[in-house]
């Protein structure tokens, strides 16, 4: 789905970028980011990342997503880790302002896409989506 939709963006004079090998539509500032979470039917909220999601998947959700809600207390410079400050930086390749828009998706080879949610998503630590 990825190709497709960055085949698309070039059609429509719209920007592509590469992150790490993979190219992304982004169109107004705005990356698509496709998440096949099913091979079947299954409610959004079943919706997870893999536990074995590469650090590239990790980072786009979490420094080109939504910004979390505010937690128990703030997370000042002298609470986090260099490993927590590199998952949260932005890719050069899209741009610091760039915004993810998240395409969810169900689906098999036989039947093709069952079902598509489109819009933010916030990773969670247990790696569900909000």
């Amino acid at each position: 789905m990825r190709e497709n939709l960055a085949d698309t963006a070039r059609e429509l004079d719209e920007g592509v970028r590469d992150v790490r090998g993979y190219e992304y539509a982004v169109i107004n500032d705005h990356a698509l980011f496709p998440f096949k979470y099913a091979d079947r039917p299954r409610p959004l909220e079943r919706a997870r990342l893999a536990a074995n999601a590469s650090p590239t998947r990790r980072r786009m959700l979490l420094s080109h997503g939504p910004e979390p809600q505010d937690g128990l207390f703030p997370l000042g410079d002298g609470l986090t880790t260099e490993e927590y400050e590199k998952l949260h930086e932005t890719f050069e390749a899209l741009g610091a302002s760039t915004k993810l828009v998240c395409l969810f998706f169900t689906a098999d080879p036989e039947n093709g896409i069952h079902v598509i949610h489109w819009g933010d998503a916030h990773l969670e630590p247990d790696r569900t989506f909000t």
